[in-house]
């Protein structure tokens, strides 16, 4: 009998301190007739007047005000438990392994990130960082972020940022005795700090656009790194230009602290995909990644 009253109970405890049947119902989302069926119901089943009702008001009678004093408190709570068992089922969770190079994870993957953690607290990233992305990603990671969409019948992908422009760089004190390059092949006379970046073939071969055309230049400088604050920093500290990823230098430049030069030749190159293998059973985490990294 009690359980089958546990509904029936919340109806009761609802019209009872709203004092209204109306209100009850607004509050519940049922019809008022079916708020005043469901009272009857009750009290034929306890054999007992919980409502006292008049045209005006509705009150507790005394053994109502008993019952609501009683058991509000601990129903109330239940249900407020019971809350949060759904809600937990509900809430997305899991672990998802990234694999990414150094620029997409400062430019393209945290900005996507920062917002995903904050709604989904019990979702969990590793992102590796790597200059080498040409690890299988079977196994170990989730996905692979990478410049450019690559066809492959093993995988999936979705664009997840716009082109990126490239930049050559270098600082007023290299430059305070030399000349700025006009051309591409001007490069040529100038020392070079290489960076690997993941979608270049050879970190020393620099690509331009020449009147529609692509030139590759070949510098062989003193310094090359595979991390981009070492490759910034040597570019700060004088020692010659860098072909780097415009945002990575875009402050640097606005400072003066960098010269960018060559400006109307250097490329922009496809925005990074996230490339996944192609499978049905994605994880909810994985979905909501999906839907929250697609530009």
């Amino acid at each position: 009998m009690l359980q089958k009253n546990v509904n029936d109970l919340l109806v009761f405890l609802t019209i009872a301190k709203e004092r209204s049947f109306t209100k009850a119902a607004s509050k519940l989302g049922v019809s008022q007739s079916a708020l005043s069926h469901t009272m009857r119901n009750l009290e034929k089943n306890l054999d007992v007047q919980l409502l006292s009702r008049t045209t005006r008001s509705v009150e507790p009678t005394k053994l109502g005000e008993i019952l609501l004093k009683n058991i509000a408190p601990r129903l109330e709570e239940i249900v407020e438990e019971l809350g949060k068992i759904i809600d937990l089922k509900k809430r997305p969770f899991g672990n998802i392994n990234l694999l990414t190079d150094e620029h997409a994870a400062n430019f393209v993957v945290w900005p996507h990130l920062r917002n995903f953690l904050r709604h989904y607290p019990d979702i969990k990233f590793n992102v590796e960082v790597s200059s080498n992305l040409q690890k299988e990603i079977h196994g170990k990671y989730d996905a692979k972020i990478s410049l450019g969409e690559v066809v492959d019948k093993d995988f999936l992908s979705i664009k997840i940022s716009a082109p990126v422009q490239i930049a050559v760089v270098a600082s007023p004190l290299y430059l305070q005795d030399k000349k700025i390059p006009k051309t591409p092949h001007d490069l040529l006379k100038h020392q070079s700090i290489n960076y690997f970046l993941s979608f270049m073939q050879n970190q020393y071969d620099w690509e331009f656009v020449v009147k529609g055309n692509t030139q590759i230049i070949h510098m062989e400088g003193q310094f090359s790194c595979n991390t981009l604050t070492q490759v910034i920093q040597a570019t700060l500290d004088g020692f010659g230009f860098a072909y780097i990823p415009l945002k990575e230098v875009y402050h640097a430049i606005q400072q003066k602290h960098l010269v960018h030069v060559l400006s109307e030749y250097c490329p922009s190159f496809s925005g990074y995909y996230l490339r996944y293998p192609n499978r049905n059973n994605f994880t909810q985490a994985f979905s909501l990644l999906l839907q929250s990294f697609e530009y």
